[in-house]
This record gives structure tokens, C-alpha cells and sequence, in this order.
């Protein structure tokens, strides 16, 4: 986390070097400064995210319904995921498609796949993890081979349908309490400080026993309309993999104090989002900025299914 902090406070300075450019008519030169790389700065990346948004676009299937799923983990389990992070954001995505590929095969019957991209804070840059699936709603058939699209169950009126969303939810809360509990059985999360109870197998069952009590929260988005196509889509979920929780454009003010941005906070008549200014110490902005910062090396967006790396061809 310090190493991000330090490559992005020297980020496009002369600690990290420079290139001295000329013109080749008038011979003016200028000196511009190397940046960071770091994924997370949000002055730099801008080309990596070109880079997926031209290799997703090739995903996506003409003529068929894409439709984005949304995965959230409960505000009961925020806190133990900051602190492992690398576990429970990969059982996020692995419990995600786990759940959509169970129930997409026995509601739709074809072979399902799903592009999918990490997205760990709200408007506030709180602890809220999260995943956003981009799923095309048909795929072969599991008998025959044939294509075959998404139709809702009978007696349901037409229109846009991929599965059922209660099911969904539910078959994703059971995929990743499984998935909790091996990492228990395993000792494979660190458990200190506040969590130091949960070393007890007891208290393992009892944080078990009331996730799987409340209802967790994935719901279905319709395919996007003729004016916000796939590919936007996409584009917006760009936005994530680089640059950090928050854009300069929502800054109004910073110094050594306090940090004011705005922020969505509910919703005005008309069903728009009004944002309001959130203020708070600069030490405070840093600590959440901070919060989502991910472990090296992993993987933000994943692709599964057909669209896997090994299958996608």
C-alpha cells in the first residue's frame, strides 16, 4: 500500500525521469516526465483500458442479448474482506459465476459465459465489493449443440428474461458460504484484532449461520436499448479496472485538512441520482482512498465459460 502512495505522489516528476522531445520543423523543445504505470493512479492506464475495451468488444455477440448481472457481497462481511483481501474477492468471482452457471443451465439449458470486473467502493469510497457481470443471454444448447436464447418460463409475458433472480441470489449466497467455510477449514484467512474470535469453530458457525439468515443483493439488468449498446457498457466498466475509487472531476476542493467531492446520496423525483458535497479530513480521504487498493498481481476483470481464455476461440 505505501509503495502505490509513494509511485503515485512521484507520478509524472522528475524522481521517475524524463524524455526531451523536439520538433522537427521549429526545433522548440519540451521536457515531459515518466509516469508511474501503477494501475491504481489516476493519471495513468489510460491505454490498458483502450486495450480491454477492444478486446471485450470482440466478445460480445451480434444479434444477442447481453444483459449485466451484479454480484454484492453483504455489508457483514466488508470489513474481513479488507483484510483478506485476496481470498474473499476471488471467492466473490468464483461464488458469481458458480451461481450463474448453475442456474443459467438448469432454467436456460445452454453453456453459459460471463465477463466480469471487480468494483470495491460506492460513491462515498466506502467498503462495498462488488462484481459486474456482462452475461449474453443465449449460448450452445448442453443437448444438441444448437444455439439456443433465453425465454422466460411459461405463463410469463414476453420480454427480456435470463433466470430467475431470487434463485440467482440465493444459489450465490450458498456458493460463497461453501466457499467461506473451506477457507476456515483451511486457516487460509488472517484472523487477528477484531476477528480474533472467529479462530473458535463456533464463532466460525454462528458468522455462518447469520449470513446465510439474510438475503443477499445480485440483481438483473434488461439487455441495454438501440441507444446504450453492449459496448458502452463496457466502456463503462472500464472505468474501474484503472485510476483508483474516485475521478479529479469530482474533487471541488483539498488542502491539507480536509477533502470536499461529490457523492450520489439517494434519489430525487424523477428517479435521477442528485450528489451532494461530502467533506472529511485529508487523513480520512487517504485511509478510504487507501481501502482499495488491491493485493499485487491480482486480477480485476476475469473472464468464464465460453469466454474463458482456453474456450473464447
Amino acid at each position: 500500500m505505501q509503495s502505490t502512495l509513494a509511485k503515485l505522489a512521484l507520478c509524472r516528476t522528475a524522481a521517475l525521469g524524463a524524455r526531451q522531445l523536439q520538433c522537427g520543423q521549429c526545433r522548440y523543445e519540451t521536457i515531459i516526465y515518466n509516469s508511474c504505470g501503477d494501475r491504481h493512479c489516476p493519471q495513468c492506464a489510460g491505454a490498458k483500458r483502450s486495450d480491454w475495451i477492444n478486446a471485450s468488444e470482440s466478445l460480445i455477440l451480434a444479434g444477442v442479448d447481453h444483459y449485466q448481472v451484479v454480484f454484492t457481497l453483504p455489508a457483514e462481511l466488508s470489513r474481513l474482506a479488507l483484510g483478506n483481501r485476496q481470498q474473499l474477492y476471488s471467492l466473490l468471482f468464483n461464488a458469481a459465476w458458480s451461481a450463474l452457471k448453475q442456474t443459467i443451465e438448469a432454467e436456460q439449458g445452454f453453456d453459459p459465459a460471463a465477463l466480469m470486473v471487480l468494483h470495491t467502493w460506492n460513491q462515498k469510497l466506502e467498503a462495498h465489493a462488488h462484481v459486474h457481470a456482462v452475461v449474453p443471454g443465449g449460448g450452445p444448447a448442453l443437448v444438441g449443440g444448437h444455439w439456443k436464447d433465453a425465454t422466460a418460463p411459461g405463463g410469463r409475458p414476453k420480454g427480456w428474461y435470463l433466470v430467475d433472480a431470487v434463485t440467482l441470489r440465493r444459489t450465490f449466497r450458498e456458493h460463497f458460504i461453501k466457499g467461506l467455510r473451506r477457507l476456515f477449514a483451511k486457516a487460509e484467512l488472517k484472523l487477528d484484532g477484531e476477528f480474533a474470535h472467529l479462530l473458535i469453530a463456533d464463532e466460525q458457525e454462528a458468522l455462518l449461520a447469520e449470513l446465510e439468515s439474510v438475503e443477499w443483493v445480485s440483481y438483473i439488468e434488461p439487455p441495454p436499448h438501440e441507444v446504450c449498446r453492449p459496448e458502452l457498457v463496457l466502456k463503462y466498466l472500464a472505468r474501474y479496472l484503472t485510476g483508483g475509487p474516485i475521478s479529479d472531476a469530482r474533487i471541488v476542493s483539498a488542502d491539507e485538512r480536509q477533502v470536499t467531492f461529490l457523492a450520489r446520496e439517494g434519489k430525487i423525483t424523477g428517479g435521477q441520482r442528485e450528489q451532494v458535497p461530502i467533506t472529511m479530513s485529508t487523513v480520512e480521504f487517504t485511509r478510504r482512498w487507501s481501502m482499495h487498493i488491491l493485493p499485487k498481481g491480482f486480477t480485476k476483470s476475469r473472464c468464464f465459460g465460453g469466454w474463458s481464455n482456453c474456450r473464447k476461440g
